[in-house]
């Protein structure tokens, strides 16, 4: 019995995806639960799995298509388990029916990988002049070819088709191998897509300003200087800077409550409740994963919650219920180096403070010029509905409390 696969549904916000990769080809025998193909949304990345055991049938969409939640990925062949007739070449190198391998009419078919077909045709390679590095033509051997590379490991009998004499060739692809080094292009990822046009709604629908202050560290890492054995000990994880931050930002939220609300048509929204979104770097871009009533999270919570998002964007492990929401973000690129910015916000939020390097600068203490470790630290809000002086004082409120955690400590 044929069943289809389709795409699933992801989540409320999410009407399409794009196919990233199939992990089967035509003709593999799969087990019920067994992940077909990896789908790219604008947040996360989701596998769809087989329902029965069978054999992938037919795919329909090839990587880089983009389908509608619901469509027709492909099908399947319940409870059957070899190859049906029609499909790719099989694991043990079968050739495909010549014309379907992207050679030349009348030339022998390639044993080649599907995805050595498909970039044989988008790069108008010919498949019976590209050396094999194993018992297949592989993706990356049509990519060496169009380069004028060599095989990883070229096969002893393979060599390339001569030239015919009635088409003079154009200029030969390994000669320009180094000018076409010079640019290349790839295709945006949903996720980047995404990331860049809501970036640029944030820029034309809001009023965005950035006001910045500098804090002086030296309590806070002096204070984990003193705590960083037995907070390690008794958690299990290190103590960070950013759960100051956090523990910061609620108090001051809760003392300028317009920094954590948003605009719905011609209302101001309040929100009771604190929900702080903390950016992570991500191989596909910066995604924003919320910590829940971060309020009543301890700190050890805290550092936990931003370590598991860390590692799980670099594993494509976040899920909808990680980025959905949050009322207030932060984001902090001096990991990565940087001394000041103007971060975006994060719409529909009005507010994102920004946390940079720590550096040692000199700094005025009761007379007497001394280094001390500082760090500016940017808040960018929406001025329609943020005043310039409400955006400061909950800056100035943010640098008091970091600098005497002890009455961040009390506030929470």
């Amino acid at each position: 019995m044929s069943i289809p696969i389709v795409v699933p549904e992801v989540g409320e916000s999410i009407v399409d995806a794009r196919v990233a990769k199939w992990l089967k080809n035509e003709g593999d025998a799969v087990a019920a639960g067994e992940a077909l193909v990896e789908l790219e949304t604008d947040k996360v990345d989701v596998e769809v799995a087989a329902p029965k055991s069978g054999v992938l049938k037919s795919i329909a969409h090839a990587a880089g298509a983009d389908v509608k939640i619901g469509e027709t990925l492909g099908t399947m062949e319940e409870g059957t388990t070899t190859g049906t007739q029609g499909t790719t070449a099989s694991p043990e190198g079968t050739p495909a029916p010549t014309g379907t391998s992207g050679t030349t009419k009348g030339t022998t078919a390639t044993p080649a990988t599907p995805s050595a077909r498909k970039a044989a045709r988008e790069n108008d390679v010919a498949l019976s002049t590209v050396a094999s590095s194993g018992p297949r033509v592989t993706k990356a051997d049509v990519d060496r070819a169009g380069k004028g590379q060599p095989p990883a490991a070229m096969a002893p009998e393979a060599k390339p088709a001569p030239a015919k004499a009635s088409a003079p060739a154009p200029p030969a692809r390994a000669a320009r191998g180094a000018d076409d080094a010079r640019e290349t292009r790839e295709r945006m990822s949903k996720r980047r897509s995404t990331i860049a046009r809501r970036l640029v709604e944030a820029q034309q629908t809001a009023a965005l300003l950035t006001t910045f202050n500098e804090v002086d560290m030296s309590a806070v890492m002096d204070l984990r200087a003193r705590q960083k054995e037995t907070f390690k000990t008794r958690h299990g994880i290190g103590l960070g800077i950013a759960s100051f931050f956090v523990k910061a930002a609620v108090t001051a939220l809760k003392e300028f409550p317009r920094l954590n609300a948003e605009i719905q048509g011609d209302e101001i929204v309040l929100k009771h409740y604190y929900d702080i979104g903390v950016a992570v770097g991500a191989a596909e871009g910066l995604v924003v994963p919320v910590i829940r009533d971060a309020g009543s999270a301890s700190f050890a919570g805290i550092e936990g919650a931003i370590r598991d998002f860390a590692k799980r964007a670099n594993d494509g492990t976040l899920t909808l219920e990680d980025l959905r929401g949050g009322t207030f973000s932060i984001t902090n690129g001096g990991v990565y180096g940087s001394l000041m910015s103007t971060p975006i916000v994060n719409p529909p939020q009005v507010g994102i403070l920004g946390l940079h390097a720590i550096k040692e600068r000199p700094a005025a203490v009761n007379g007497q010029v001394v280094l001390r470790p500082m760090m500016y630290i940017a808040l960018t809000y929406d001025h329609r509905i943020v005043d310039g002086a409400e955006a400061v004082r909950f800056l100035v409120r943010i640098k008091e409390l970091v600098e005497d955690p002890g009455a961040l400590l009390v506030e929470n």
